[in-house]
């Protein structure tokens, strides 16, 4: 299958289609809806699969904001899935371009279908709408309650970036703690010595994650932020709330981060009189397993179609997604598009990302990315021992 062929005839069959596919991402851009409250997103989307001759059971996998879209050509072909995400962030919206990637997965599902009709290829094309990957663990809820990557031979999404295009660099595990301090209120001024302080408890935790950090392994990463600290500064807090990631590629990492922290409040609880509670309050995930022969075909795209400005050159990887648990159940590739022009800053989850997800040069990479995911599924669709090597590489 010539690459640059292909794709040209992809962007061909996606020049009729792409107009409603864009207006679809602008309509995702300017409604942002978080986790699980994805009505307007995901009518919209499988609204597109539905015309485009998919086969849609939504809800699904007991979330009324998943969906999965199938189109089967031929019997006994592979299966190639496509991942659309399509929830918000609170606060600041669509600052992870994620209304650019369930549209882009869209894209690919409608020009793999229509080259396989055109070329008469066998195969399955699956388009799983993933609600709640901010957070949520859509994506965990949907391989618990459906096993929805069951005979996929591969499954494959790609991100909104900033200036350049790349392959997959892989994500690190996360675990998400809430902790709450419970101690005894008092006048600050007249019984302090009555109080017991909360608050302090809570600096405390903060300061000794704070000198952690020298000695943390080079693999790992812990943050967190203030819930509550008080009601008043003339009142001793008798309870404070705050909230931990803790991060690492590796789960025995994650496990080793743990017992530190678990520690780390039980001290400071001890040294202000406290008491102390530790809840997981979100799906934990898994580190990204990316399989290289699967992204490897993503660049070999994206170089091939002359407009993403692609790079080898692999980010840390240091954040999180549901992906990951998506990976350890089948040959995946999370990879990510430029939607920016070449030396433009675009930090994820900032004002920044925000704009640029709203832009015509992020729309027009969006399209070419479906292009050139299409090609990935074609090339597995139609190559058995690249299926081959690309299970291996999953199962090694």
């Amino acid at each position: 299958m010539d690459v640059k062929a292909t794709l040209n005839e992809l962007s061909a069959l996606l020049d009729a289609e792409k107009g409603p596919i864009i207006e679809a991402s602008k309509t995702i851009w300017a409604n942002p809806e978080l986790a699980f409250a994805e009505h307007k997103a995901s009518q919209l989307l499988v609204g597109l699969l539905k015309k485009f001759g998919f086969s849609v059971e939504y809800p699904y996998a007991g979330m009324e904001t998943a969906f999965r879209a199938e189109y089967v050509r031929g019997k006994g072909g592979a299966t190639f899935a496509f991942a659309a995400e399509y929830d918000a962030l609170a606060g600041i919206g669509h600052a992870c371009g994620h209304n650019l990637i369930g549209a882009a997965s869209v894209a690919a599902a409608y020009a793999a279908k229509s080259y396989m009709d055109k070329h008469d290829i066998t195969g399955r094309i699956v388009v799983l709408g993933t609600p709640g990957e901010e957070g949520g663990g859509g994506k965990v809820l949907m391989l618990r309650n459906s096993d929805c990557l069951k005979d996929v031979d591969a499954v494959m999404m790609s991100h909104a970036a900033a200036d350049t295009t790349r392959g997959d660099s892989g994500s690190s595990g996360i675990r998400r703690y809430e902790v709450t301090f419970h101690g005894l209120a008092s006048h600050a001024a007249d019984y302090p010595e009555r109080g017991l302080n909360a608050l302090d408890a809570q600096m405390l935790l903060f300061d000794a994650v704070g000198l952690y950090r020298q000695q943390m392994p080079r693999d790992a990463s812990v943050h967190g932020i203030v819930l509550d600290g008080g009601d008043a500064a003339n009142i001793i807090p008798e309870r404070t709330r705050c909230r931990f990631y803790l991060r690492s590629k590796q789960e025995k990492i994650i496990d080793e981060l743990y017992d530190r922290f678990s520690k780390m409040v039980e001290g400071a609880a001890l040294m202000t009189g406290c008491t102390s509670e530790i809840n997981e309050y979100s799906i934990p995930y898994k580190a990204r397993k990316p399989n290289k022969l699967l992204a490897g075909l993503f660049l070999e795209g994206a170089r091939a179609m002359g407009t993403m400005n692609p790079t080898d050159a692999l980010l840390s990887g240091r954040g999180s997604t549901d992906f990951g648990d998506f990976s350890h159940a089948a040959p995946g590739a999370h990879t990510a598009f430029a939607i920016a022009p070449p030396g433009t800053a675009v930090p994820g989850h900032s004002k920044a990302k925000k704009a640029h997800s709203n832009t015509d040069f992020a729309y027009a990479r969006m399209i070419d990315t479906g292009a050139i995911m299409a090609y990935c599924a074609l090339r597995v669709l139609t190559d058995s021992e690249l299926r081959t090597a690309i299970r291996r590489e999953f199962e090694s």
